[in-house]
């Protein structure tokens, strides 16, 4: 791995490099050698995030993955540079799509959308071959990180591009896709969403939800249950032959909030050998209160297009209502959460039940980053903190990266015994 030699050089050069004592002399007393800080403990991890949204940059003129992008908390946190800065290895590249209509021009239109975002995956990867490699399986991308290049995984958040035929993710599965979240913001064809209060709180998979899981069983691929009402989860749960993974999601009992998940749910997931990745999505770890000037701001936009859907209406529409929050964001910016409030979260996840079963997925270019982790070159904070907490090296090895690569396992093994 390109960044182990950062961490054991100079370990390697104390021993290299002391004098040999003289054979008629006396051994002087061995000094201790130091034991590695948490940067260079954090070097020698494969570090690895479930949920990157990066890829939506990825058709932005202004953005360049091979460059250091001036940040914007939120929307730009990941490139090459901020990359190596905090030690991350890649992960799971996102294939978003906003929810909208459930009908079929609406479908086809997702649909083509997608396959898109897809193809955009695929070209900065062929188009930096030494900085990329795809992964088609764990034992890809722990080859690619030892290799030192990048880590591209794909996932697919919402998966209403999948139109009314399950079969549609087998499109995407041959192009590299390995994990499927069926459900976003809003209900869809696949079943209830968290956030979706138009609908009972204990809407769960729909027949075709249950299809899509066992169609992702029969492909390899992992299930993501963020966004998904609890039900949905636990139908996902009752029907897959592989563990269910939340990619970006947080606690209640830390923040009563819909994304978020109770203690006893979580202990539920990981009894079935699920995992949670810590979300750090402000608007998801603590309450939060707009300036007095954003409210307004906001009220005047809502005004402005009353009756009107952003996210479903036609493109120009949505295209200025974008422009219109681009302005607000940034003459008042919404306020942020914290590092701190970050970890709570966490260590609260491992305290209920322990590194087997927690990791990391920030929503890094989805709206995540909290002050003091505005992007992903502050991540060895991240390692520095669980250090301190008392966490070893072998739990922070299935923190960063070994828990997404045994439930990656898992799916491929239910695979194979299908086949």
């Amino acid at each position: 791995m390109r960044k182990m030699f950062l961490a054991v050089s100079a370990l390697a050069l104390l021993g290299a490099c002391a004098p040999k004592a003289a054979e008629t002399e006396a051994a002087a007393p061995v000094e201790a050698v130091e034991a590695a800080t948490p940067a260079e403990i954090h070097a020698t991890l494969m570090v690895l995030d479930s949920h990157l949204d990066t890829p939506a940059n990825l058709s932005n003129p202004d953005f360049d993955i091979m460059a250091d992008n001036p940040r914007k908390m939120g929307s730009v946190q990941v490139d090459v540079p901020k990359m190596t800065r905090g030690g991350l290895d890649g992960g799971f590249w996102v294939i978003f799509t906003p929810q909208g209509p459930l009908t079929d021009e609406a479908y086809e239109a997702a649909f083509k959308a997608a396959t898109a975002r897809q193809d955009e995956i695929l070209k900065m990867v062929a188009d930096h071959p030494d900085t990329f490699e795809l992964a088609y399986s764990a034992d890809d991308a722990e080859r690619i990180a030892a290799s030192g290049k990048f880590v591209v995984l794909q996932s697919m958040e919402n998966s209403y591009p999948l139109k009314l035929d399950v079969s549609n993710l087998e499109t995407f599965y041959d192009k590299g896709l390995r994990m499927v979240g069926l459900i976003h913001f809003r209900d869809n064809q696949f079943g209830g969403s968290a956030t979706d209060f138009t609908s009972p709180d204990d809407k769960g998979l729909t027949d075709l939800g249950k299809d899509l899981v066992r169609e992702a069983n029969r492909l390899g691929l992992v299930v993501d249950g963020s966004h998904s009402s609890d039900a949905s989860v636990r139908d996902m749960m009752e029907i897959s032959t592989t563990p269910v993974i939340l990619t970006h999601t947080g606690l209640k009992s830390v923040y009563d909030h819909p994304r978020n998940i109770t203690d006893e749910f979580l202990k539920e997931i990981a009894a079935q050998g699920g995992v949670i990745q810590i979300n750090a999505y402000s608007g998801y770890l603590e309450e939060l209160e707009d300036s007095p000037e954003r409210r307004a701001a906001l009220e005047q936009l809502k005004v402005e297009f009353e009756g009107v859907n952003p996210f479903t209406a036609d493109d120009e529409t949505k295209a200025r209502y974008m422009e219109r929050m681009e302005a607000i964001n940034a003459e008042f910016p919404a306020p942020r959460s914290t590092f701190e409030k970050f970890m709570e979260h966490m260590l609260r996840a491992l305290e209920l039940v322990g590194p087997d079963h927690v990791g990391m997925g920030a929503d890094w270019d989805g709206g995540g980053g909290v002050e003091g982790m505005e992007d992903v070159s502050f991540l060895p904070k991240v390692t520095e903190r669980l250090i301190t907490e008392g966490y070893t090296e072998e739990d922070l090895k299935k923190i960063w990266g070994g828990n997404l690569m045994r439930v990656m396992r898992q799916a491929e093994a239910a695979k194979e015994t299908t086949e």
